[in-house]
């Protein structure tokens, strides 16, 4: 198991391009199944999860012919369904969270799918219901068994349009049910659909490729099932999350960075809550450009009450940056209510902050109020271990801004999101060596 030794108190300055969007790149590699021709796909992260969704589709039989660093033709053919049965299978996939991706697009093209129980964060519930439940809509069969750790099948011999009102609006759901639904036959209707733009890309992808959906980046989704679909070429977003990071790093450790080539359309309200806790940057074209700060100041609402951070679905603020807020109004002039409402597990990090020196109230799993030190207090390095991708970076970003020297344990984790952010970030001034 790697680990980090961070030395904090470095100014980082420099310029920064940030990676491929990661959870575009789990939905784009599982919908080149849905199609004979090849498809190239550009600006894929070299990162964990992504690595071993590519080598999970290459056991299955797919084609990939690396072009460049960060292009891969895909080339589904000839997909060996009869992988899907073997134990290697069933342990690669139980590894990777995004598998449950491939159900929708092998469903839609081979009538089955199959998969164990997926893994990822351990951030709490993640209940895979809307899926099934959008499969079943569209005339799928599905079985569970819960021997050997736990076997997701659905089956049927012909999809069909349905109407859904989906209960809750989620990303992986409406991607898996969206991808079962361009073959189908008929004419199927997705209310309370996510819209993130991974999901945008992935529709505007499907469309190229012969699909036909309409309402692409709102919540109602309507989908004309096509008999095939053909190959296409895309290009990834760059991550908003590693984005959302480095403007909570640069804050941090009184850094002045550029964030280059960031899709700002894409990114939506995210600068603005970071503006809301006193960070300072400027938009340059499509750059992100950060000013090194000695104090940033946390607003309040309009009425003086204490500020509020909360996540939403699209095109609210996304969960996967909370953590990253939290860790950023350590040292800010204020106090924030940091409101985790979708996963019950992902707060439990604060308590190597609060070992850090920080200020900070876990009122109950969701929920975490932050009382900044203004940088009156400097954090000091400890050792600790990461327990998911977006606590790892957090905890990172904590030690840069530290007193001494952090060990960072299971950095595994933060390289399932994060592509060789040590490098990257040593090369604009940070001092982080991997063990």
């Amino acid at each position: 198991m790697a680990s980090f030794k961070v030395t904090g108190g470095r100014h980082l300055k420099g310029e920064i391009i940030p990676q491929g969007a990661k959870n575009e790149a789990l939905q784009i590699l599982c919908a080149v199944v849905l199609t004979r021709e090849p498809v190239t796909i550009h600006n894929i992260p070299n990162i964990r999860d992504v690595n071993q969704l590519i080598d999970l589709l290459g056991d299955m039989g797919v084609r990939c012919t690396r072009l460049s660093e960060s292009s891969i033709k895909f080339d589904a053919s000839e997909v060996n369904l009869d992988y899907l049965n073997s134990e290697t299978y069933k342990r690669k996939a139980a590894a990777l969270r995004g598998s449950v991706m491939l159900l929708g697009p092998t469903l839609a093209r081979f009538k089955k799918g199959r998969i164990p129980s997926p893994g990822g964060d351990k951030i709490g519930r993640r209940r895979l219901d809307t899926h099934f439940y959008g499969f079943m809509k569209l005339g799928a069969k599905f079985t569970y068994s819960a021997e050997e750790g736990g076997i997701y099948e659905v089956d049927a011999s012909q999809l069909h349009g349905a109407y859904m009102l989906l209960d809750e609006a989620s990303v992986t759901g409406t991607a898996n049910i969206v991808m079962a639904a361009v073959l189908a036959e008929g004419i199927t209707t997705i209310y309370n659909a996510a819209c993130e733009p991974y999901l945008q890309q992935l529709c505007k992808m499907l469309n190229r490729m012969g699909a036909k959906i309409s309402g692409v980046g709102s919540n109602l989704l309507t989908i004309e099932g096509v008999e095939e679909l053909f190959g296409t070429e895309h290009t990834m977003l760059p991550d908003m999350i590693e984005i959302g990071s480095f403007i909570g790093m640069a804050a941090m450790t009184q850094s002045e960075i550029t964030i280059k080539n960031c899709s700002i359309p894409d990114l939506g309200i995210i600068p603005t809550v970071f503006q809301k806790l006193g960070i300072k940057l400027e938009i340059k074209g499509d750059d992100i450009y950060i000013p090194a700060q000695e104090n940033y100041e946390l607003e309040t609402f309009i009425d003086g009450s204490m500020l509020t951070v909360s996540d939403h679905p699209w095109p609210g603020f996304t969960p996967d940056l909370l953590s990253i807020v939290l860790v950023t109004a350590i040292q800010a002039k204020g106090t924030v209510l940091i409101h985790q409402k979708m996963f019950e597990s992902r707060l439990f990090f604060v308590d190597k902050l609060i070992e850090m020196g920080a200020q900070i109230i876990l009122c109950d799993p969701h929920r975490a109020t932050v009382v900044g030190l203004n940088r009156q207090q400097q954090l000091r390095g400890i050792r600790m271990t990461s327990p998911d991708i977006r606590a790892g970076v957090s905890l990172l970003i904590a030690a840069m801004s530290a007193r001494g020297t952090s060990i960072i344990e299971n950095i595994e984790q933060i390289d399932r999101g994060y592509q060789n952010i040590d490098t990257r970030l040593n090369a604009i001034g940070a001092e982080i060596v991997r063990l």
